[in-house]
């Protein structure tokens, strides 16, 4: 496997917004072929099986926001729509790409501040008064672009100070990362292991909604990105970057579970910290539990500052120690069940 930053990114730089993630998809196939049974369904679900025994599900989502192409006006301008929770403050005047029958380049339109009156100066811009410019005509665009194509950030990777990195959409290939860090160890433990690395979580957890159904599942962990303070936020709403694993306590999650997470990472000096929310988690959680019979789950995320900005930045120290710790937790629950 790759060190930390290298995998990231591979993962970040290959696109795959939510309901269009063939090559994320494909991308994660190949590097998954080695470990056992590949599979990718309908919903483009990728799946991993391998070992027998005690079964756990390793899930973290593989798609990423972005935006929908609704129309391309008689002026050869393209209008769009949202996939998944784009923040409209940060559009304007953004380099993106058009994913047509090729990739074609654009720029989110801006009013030059010059133009703008008192009010204009004062609002976040309606996304329906934006477009792409691309330069070409409608014509021109026609050929290369339909309605329902998708449209990604410009790809932006990179590396800061003291193991940090920005990316678009570090949300979730920072979880992804974590869980393919954990396989080489994971195929030497007594145990069957499924990962899902599920689609569209942005557009409404569709793809964990069904995965797990006729997997036979004892126990699932889910792995995402979670709120790090920066300054203006609520530092009781957040964690902080850099200072490892924050492991998830709600009334949806497997509280035995959230527990003995702790306490393993307190065993084996993994860092960590502790989430606390009230109820839902937004997560994949939410949908995972409540499959079939009911999977008793838990929830570990990796703190980042600039969610759902194409500037997203996370600390690979962080990854690491979730990594550390979902192979812990299954190397002692394995044991157990064993013993």
């Amino acid at each position: 496997m790759k060190n930390t930053i290298e995998l990231l990114k591979e993962l970040t730089e290959t696109v795959g917004v939510s309901g269009c993630e063939h090559n994320i998809a494909e991308l994660l196939s190949k590097i998954l072929e080695p470990y056992g049974d590949v599979t990718v369904d309908c919903m483009n679900n990728v799946f991993c099986t391998f070992g027998e025994g005690y079964h756990f599900l390793l899930d973290a989502h593989l798609d990423e926001i972005g935006l929908i192409v609704t129309d391309i006006t008689d002026d050869g301008f393209i209008k769009v729509d949202k996939c998944g929770g784009i923040d409209t403050r940060s559009l304007p005047a953004l380099e993106v790409s058009v994913w047509g029958k090729k990739e074609v380049k654009g720029i989110i339109s801006t009013l030059p501040p010059h133009l703008q009156n008192s009010d204009e100066e004062k609002k976040a811009p309606k996304l329906s008064d934006l477009t792409i410019d691309t330069g070409y005509t409608k014509s021109q665009l026609e050929k290369l672009v339909s309605l329902g194509d998708r449209v990604t950030f410009k790809r932006n990777f990179t590396p800061l100070l003291n193991g940090l990195v920005s990316a678009s959409c570090l949300d979730d290939r920072a979880g992804v990362a974590s869980i393919l860090m954990c396989l080489d160890e994971l195929k030497s433990l007594p145990c069957r292991i499924t990962v899902m690395f599920s689609s569209q979580e942005e557009v409404g957890t569709r793809g964990a909604s069904v995965g797990p159904y006729s997997k036979n599942i004892d126990e699932a962990i889910v792995v995402d990105v979670s709120f790090a303070y920066t300054p203006g936020c609520d530092k009781n709403d957040c964690g902080e970057i850099s200072k490892g694993a924050m492991i998830g306590f709600s009334p949806t999650l497997d509280k035995c579970m959230s527990r003995k997470l702790v306490k393993i990472a307190d065993k084996n000096n993994i860092s960590y910290q502790q989430e606390i929310m009230s109820g839902r988690t937004g997560t994949n959680t939410d949908v995972i539990t409540v499959s079939e019979s009911g999977i008793k789950t838990a929830l570990i995320s990796i703190p980042q500052k600039y969610m759902h900005q194409r500037v997203e930045v996370v600390d690979t120290s962080d990854i690491e120690s979730v990594s550390r710790l979902i192979c812990a937790y299954i190397r002692e629950r394995a044991g157990e069940m064993n013993a």
